[in-house]
């Protein structure tokens, strides 16, 4: 640290204004006072900073020292960032646990990487070969099933004059040293990167592949694309932490980031305990060893809610450049506004609608912009970057600026509905509110996974939602007994779709995750049902014995149905077959 530089002239919460720091810079990292609380600056204005401070300022006051850094807010990338769990300035929580206890102290320190600990580095170039930004030199196995991959900082490109061999080395140590034109540079395990710059890559690319969750509202009807971006806003209590949790446990990502910003404790307490003790339903270990969680309560300085989305872009940009299929859970981004509501009303700026700031959609922007199917430089290497963002509007208010500004910016929008979550449909997903601007892209993919009929098939099952949402207010006016048989039939099928395919339980393990090839077999008997029924009544056949066919319940208990024994649906299927055949020959036969 540097010695004084300038001096506090006013307070307010987490805003802090001082004078006189020279050579001051927009987002410069700063500490105030000698407590060596954190902060950032935010405005200049003359040889005034505003400078938001990530820490609790109680008891600061005019006149106390400020420190410059010269430095811009950065995070540290390297070995032991998975399975770790930070704050939103990238502070180790266990570490300071250790050191301070169940509760730390203001200014208190430790660096984001354990420097003592020791990784076994190999080297995958030799001495003398030309390297540039974004090569691998090196590997690291970071967890059993994560290799990390010591990349070419950026701005470094030239010959390698040495490189150690195979052993255990510190984040601190220097593996290679690299002949530049501006002399030698030195490569470590880590490198540093300011959090409000996106990592460059070589070309974005359209995104191609679902990623599957396993979810099958999500899957079958709004699916998100590796690379895409996803909303989930909702009221309190209609799932939205549950639809995160599921979507970190069993997408097929490679790396999962969890950002808890600005969550309530409780809440954030839920991931801490269970997520350590998840198995990973790909490799059978636990999941923490693909996993980075960042926790900034509700509880936390409301400041350090901006630094904590990006420090989790940040780290998830640094592992979709070692090549892998990274995805981001944000929950919630309401609170990271309101922090930027409440920084921007202290620094006295024109309010925007409902007082959030002008740039609120802008910054909203600039976090989201950030993922997407990529090459990465180095090695034109293919990896992705997904986020999908909590948002909570007051009430479940869907016109409220923070759910509009991140609708104009993400592709996916899964609406939670609370009459759904309180009728106990979850994922209370509302299928007629919800949309994916993916399916198209798409396309070629379910035909090529999943056959030309799933795109038909799927369809038609919305359809029949769209079409029983409109036969429900002839219900509500008329009664059901006043609809036609074939009416009648869609709102039963509607339910089918409902209940059998779209309800699905977290907490059953038969049916917590489903198959791209069990959905379809789901959806087809469903479609198979529904087809032949239509025939039949044109037949003449009743109704009523239709809906009696004892069939249905196999139907519906298809769901449990394990993913190794997916033939049993060829024998449903011929089971609804014969059993119509047999309906329709009765009634030819008089």
């Amino acid at each position: 640290m540097k010695g004084k530089t300038g001096r506090v002239v006013k307070v307010s919460g987490p805003l802090v204004v001082a004078e006189n720091i020279p050579q001051a810079k927009m987002f410069e990292m700063v500490y105030v006072s000698d407590k060596k609380l954190f902060g950032e600056i935010i405005e200049i204005k003359g040889d005034k900073a505003s400078i938001q401070v990530y820490e609790d300022t109680s008891g600061i006051g005019p006149g106390e020292s400020v420190y410059s850094t010269g430095l811009p807010l950065s995070v540290e990338l390297g070995p032991g960032l998975i399975g770790s769990i930070y704050d939103g300035v990238q502070r180790p929580l266990d570490e300071l646990r250790k050191e301070y206890g169940n509760f730390i102290s203001r200014g208190a320190y430790k660096p984001a990487l354990n420097r003592g600990k020791e990784w076994l580095f190999e080297p995958v170039v030799n001495k003398g070969a030309t390297i540039k930004t974004g090569n691998v030199i090196g590997k690291v196995q970071e967890t059993p099933v994560i290799k990390h991959k010591i990349i070419v900082p950026n701005g470094i490109e030239g010959e390698i004059i040495s490189i150690i061999e195979k052993k255990k080395v510190t984040v601190e140590d220097v593996v290679a040293r690299v002949k530049t034109t501006e002399g030698t540079k030195e490569i470590k395990l880590f490198q540093k990167w300011p959090v409000r710059i996106a990592r460059p890559v070589l070309k974005r690319l359209p995104p191609v592949d679902p990623l599957v969750t396993g979810q099958r509202v999500i899957d079958a009807f709004f699916p998100i694309a590796r690379g895409g971006t996803a909303c989930v806003p909702g009221p309190f209590g209609s799932g939205k932490t549950v639809v995160q949790h599921q979507l970190a446990k069993w997408s097929d990502a490679d790396i999962i980031i969890f950002v808890g910003c600005g969550e309530r404790g409780n809440e954030m307490t839920d991931v801490l305990t269970e997520f350590p003790e998840l198995k990973d339903p790909r490799t059978g270990r636990p999941l923490m060893e693909r996993t980075v969680l960042i926790a900034n309560t509700s509880n936390m300085p409301v400041a350090a809610r901006e630094a904590s989305v990006f420090t989790g872009i940040t780290i998830g940009e640094y592992y979709r450049d070692m090549g892998y299929n990274v995805a981001l859970m944000a929950d919630s981004t309401s609170r990271w506004a309101e922090a930027m509501r409440e920084m921007s009303g202290r620094l006295e700026e024109m309010p925007g609608e409902e007082g959030y700031p002008a740039y609120l959609a802008s910054r909203i922007a600039s976090f989201y912009e950030r993922a997407g199917r990529v090459f990465i430089l180095g090695s034109e290497e293919e990896s992705t970057l997904s986020v999908i963002g909590a948002v909570s509007p007051p009430g479940g208010d869907l016109s409220d600026p923070v759910v509009q500004a991140t609708l104009r910016t993400v592709r996916v929008f899964w609406s939670l509905d609370a009459q759904l979550a309180y009728a106990r449909h979850f994922p209370s997903l509302h299928w007629l509110r919800s949309y994916s601007l993916y399916v198209d892209m798409l396309s070629d993919f379910y035909k090529k996974e999943m056959g030309e009929e799933w795109i038909g098939i799927r369809q038609e099952a919305m359809k029949i939602l769209r079409r029983e949402a409109e036969l429900h207010e002839m219900v509500r006016l008329i009664g059901i007994d006043a609809l036609s048989s074939k009416d009648r039939l869609i709102m039963e099928t509607a339910r089918s779709i409902r209940e059998d395919f779209l309800q699905q339980n977290a907490f059953m393990d038969a049916d917590t995750y489903t198959s791209l090839k069990k959905q379809y077999r789901m959806m087809k008997l469903i479609h198979l049902f529904n087809k032949l029924a239509a025939h039949a009544l044109d037949k003449n056949v009743e109704l009523d014995k239709i809906l009696s066919l004892p069939v249905r319940v196999e139907i519906s208990r298809a769901k449990l149905v394990p993913e190794k024994e997916l033939e049993k649906f060829d024998a449903i299927e011929e089971k609804i077959s014969s059993l119509f055949n047999m309906l329709v020959k009765e009634v030819e036969n008089g």
